[in-house]
């Protein structure tokens, strides 16, 4: 194998540990929690990370390290000089003759192929194919065989043809000497061992993600000065990823990364600064900082006392200054009703939401589930921060209609088709004691069912504001007569009229239905008229959005609404 030398002068040199340039702990900490959010908002519950999948789920900035340890610039150099030396020093004609003579010399060398497969196996040689030796070999069914020997040793010499025509096509070799069959693959070994940390390095570099170099693979081609040195460096990134992780919410525990509370309030953080980020300061009260310039003064407003109205909220200065300068000097000062101020008031009155979130199996088209459960963690977030007072409900919406805690969010995900038949009219009975949930098709699209269940947790609310947030993606597919279950697609006038009555229901309970309709490849004018009608029956609204739009949309109308009932 080509030996490898140390490169002669070059001298190594760079910058140890420097606390100055290191990164400092006051100022913003990477981002460790959104791509793990999202990578969970993607496919469930991955609520476990290894060190190395949290190196790779977070971006940090390499100008930060750039002065620690080793220049990965440099090894990147000491690889590349080492391929080009190998490249420069062999010549692949004369192996790869070598690896086609060596595997046709074998083949006339073996034992009486059987007349029914000689054409066969003759075809097979002249063409290399390695599919067809391996099916003879599978059916002659006994090891010992002399043929299934034979057969077996044909197959090695044409793999490792195939490994020596890979060499020749992938790498650019211009030297003089000739490399035996053996030595070839040694080379193409490391050739693509070589090629494999130098893409290791290009993406630490960018990336400051030391944690992906395969260090023992680096170690045979790095002096031992250089690889303790880069180890050293690799601790110090890995122990400030810890510690920045940590404070972020992500908890070690049992050799894995657990994400805890704290890391669900700090991804709704960023989620809300990213919606509000485009709302301009005067559509909401919520700012991060002060608010220059011109503007309307807000100043305490009064009105004259009248019959009722409660003396808590009196104006008492107002109200002896009115006295005074009716009466004038005159002690004691006498009070009488036209003199007494009263505080106007507003009333901030609770509002009560359920969202219903779709996840029927059309969801899945472009990753519509992920954008409905970003917006339910973004309105949780809200809610638990701006309007502690208010009350937020989720039901997941499929052939059923659950009810899920905040917590249960991030694991929801579409249901699978099950059934691929272009009409489908099927019934249960879910009274029977044979019957399952889980035994029917989930799917379908039960809107109907979904929103008795909404209708009933806001029945509880002792509020006048209620609503329910339907977020879906076109018409329903199942619904539920008292106890029988139907399942009906394409979608059904039996499910649309039981839906309708159902939001019929919530509009004489004072409900509003706010439906908002994201894009879906099935989606027709049907399932936009269908929308309409069912919000024009509570007076509600229907919103077309695109679902990576989602959340700031519900967020944004859930504060126009607090506005209009606090205005």
């Amino acid at each position: 194998m080509f030996s490898k030398k140390k490169i002669g002068g070059v001298v190594q040199t760079y910058m140890k540990y420097d606390p100055v340039r290191f990164p400092s702990p006051t100022q913003p900490p990477p981002d460790f929690v959104s791509p793990i959010m999202n990578q969970m908002l993607a496919y469930g519950s991955m609520r476990e990370l290894t060190e190395e999948e949290l190196a790779r789920a977070v971006r940090l900035d390499p100008e930060q390290f750039k002065n620690l340890g080793p220049g990965l610039d440099l090894m990147k150099a000491i690889l590349e000089e080492r391929k080009r030396k190998i490249l420069e020093t062999y010549e692949t004609k004369t192996v790869e003759l070598k690896a086609r003579k060596n595997f046709h010399k074998h083949a006339k060398n073996g034992p009486q192929i059987p007349k029914s497969v000689r054409e066969f196996f003759k075809e097979a040689i002249q063409q290399e194919q390695l599919y067809d030796l391996e099916r003879m070999y599978y059916q002659v069914g006994d090891d010992t065989d002399p043929l299934a020997q034979h057969l077996a040793q044909l197959i090695s010499r044409l793999a490792t043809k195939y490994e020596i025509d890979e060499l020749v096509s992938k790498y650019d070799f211009t030297g003089r000497e000739p490399l035996s069959v053996p030595l070839a693959l040694e080379i193409k070994e490391e050739l693509e061992k070589i090629d494999e940390l130098l893409k290791q390095l290009e993406e630490a570099r960018d990336t400051a993600q030391i944690a992906i170099l395969d260090l023992e693979k680096l170690g045979e081609f790095m002096d031992e000065e250089t690889m303790h040195s880069l180890e050293e460096m690799q601790r110090t990134i890995e122990n400030y990823v810890k510690e920045a992780a940590e404070r972020q919410g992500l908890e070690k525990k049992d050799g894995r990364f657990h994400l805890t509370p704290q890391a669900y309030r700090v991804f709704q953080g960023k989620l809300l600064a990213r919606i509000f980020a485009n709302l301009q300061a005067s559509r909401s009260g919520r700012h991060e900082g002060n608010i220059v310039g011109e503007g309307a003064v807000e100043l305490q407003s009064t009105k004259p006392y009248e019959f009722g109205d409660s003396l808590t909220h009196m104006d008492i200065p107002q109200t002896f200054i009115n006295a005074m300068l009716r009466g004038g000097s005159e002690l004691p000062i006498r009070l009488k009703s036209e003199d007494i101020e009263i505080h106007r008031t507003r009333n901030n009155p609770k509002s009560a939401t359920v969202v219903v979130m779709d996840m029927s199996g059309s969801m899945r088209y472009d990753g519509q589930y992920i954008n409905v459960k970003r917006m339910a963690l973004a309105m949780e977030g809200l809610i638990r921060t701006e309007y502690p007072g208010d009350y937020l409900n989720f039901i997941e919406m499929y052939t059923f209609g659950k009810i899920r805690r905040s917590g249960e969010i991030i694991d929801l995900m579409p249901k699978n088709v099950t059934i691929h038949n272009p009409w489908v009219q099927l019934k249960v009975d879910m009274s029977r004691d044979d019957v399952s949930e889980h035994m029917v098709h989930q799917h379908f699209t039960n809107i109907q069912h979904s929103l008795r269940l909404a209708r009933q947790l806001l029945a509880g609310q002792d509020t006048p504001n209620r609503q329910v947030v339907l977020i879906t993606d076109g018409l329903p597919t199942a619904h539920f007569d008292d106890n029988m279950l139907y399942m009906l697609y394409p979608p059904h006038p039996l499910t649309e009229e039981a839906t309708m009555r159902e939001g019929a229901m919530c509009a004489r309970e004072g409900i509003t239905i706010n439906t908002f309709l994201v894009p879906s490849w099935s989606q027709s004018e049907e399932d936009i008229r269908f929308a309409h009608r069912l919000s024009e029956k509570t007076k509600g609204r229907v919103f077309f959005t695109a679902g990576g739009d989602l959340d700031r949309f519900v967020v944004w109308d859930y504060l126009n609404r607090k506005r209009e009932i606090l205005g």
